[in-house]
């Protein structure tokens, strides 16, 4: 069996304690190198400038620029590094945001060590990783999202891109009123209350259809 390729590692997390926790686990890997830690955005940029690594294990709770939106800087000046975040919030609406600024994975930081070296090796892998729990809750949304019909789906979709209800109509070639229902509708099926709270829904879900 051929040794596994070296993976250096970039570890981002504002708690030291919590940096240091994770470098001794993953240093009793022999082809895991941690290669630096950042406390924060600046400080993984400048190492993604200067020092080359190939996974950055991100947490999202980051002063400044959380680690979401660093995420995204990360993948769009750095395309080769992979990102697998490492958090404590389960919540398929930070799951989905992660994914959509570009990460490749999701692990719950109260998982096993064996959980975070088999993400780390599914996503150097090419591969998509998502703990059990988190795994758990997004089967669990989609489910949810199954109870809308087609076309509420459709106008749930038109949502999350920021059009307004003539502009849905027009694009689904509906009445306003209809619309207006289906709206309606979607928010009693989801148990939704207000409209902002519908488009941060359907903003955070979009990709679950």
């Amino acid at each position: 069996m051929s040794k596994p390729a070296t993976v250096r590692i970039l570890l981002v997390d504002d708690h030291p304690l919590v940096r240091d926790g994770l470098r001794a686990r993953l240093e009793t890997i022999p082809h895991f190198e941690i290669t630096a830690e950042a406390s924060g955005a600046p400080d993984a940029l400048h190492h993604a400038a200067n020092q080359p690594f190939d996974l950055a294990l991100m947490d999202i709770n980051l002063a400044g620029m959380n680690g979401i939106e660093l995420t995204a800087q990360l993948r769009r000046k750095y395309p080769s590094i992979a990102v697998l975040m490492l958090s404590m919030h389960d919540k398929p609406e930070y799951v989905m945001q992660a994914i959509e600024a570009g990460a490749r994975g999701y692990v719950l930081k109260d998982a096993p060590a064996i959980d975070i070296i088999a993400a780390i090796d599914a996503v150097m892998s090419g591969e998509v990783y998502f703990s059990a729990a988190v795994a758990r809750h997004m089967e669990s949304e989609s489910q949810q999202m199954s109870i809308l019909t087609p076309r509420e789906n459709g106008v749930l979709l038109s949502i999350a891109t920021g059009k307004s209800n003539k502009h849905i109509a027009r694009e689904l070639n509906l009445s306003v009123r209809t619309v207006e229902t289906h709206r309606l509708n979607i928010k009693r099926k989801l148990s939704i209350e207000g409209q902002a709270d519908l488009i941060r829904y359907a903003i955070a879900h979009r990709q679950l259809k």
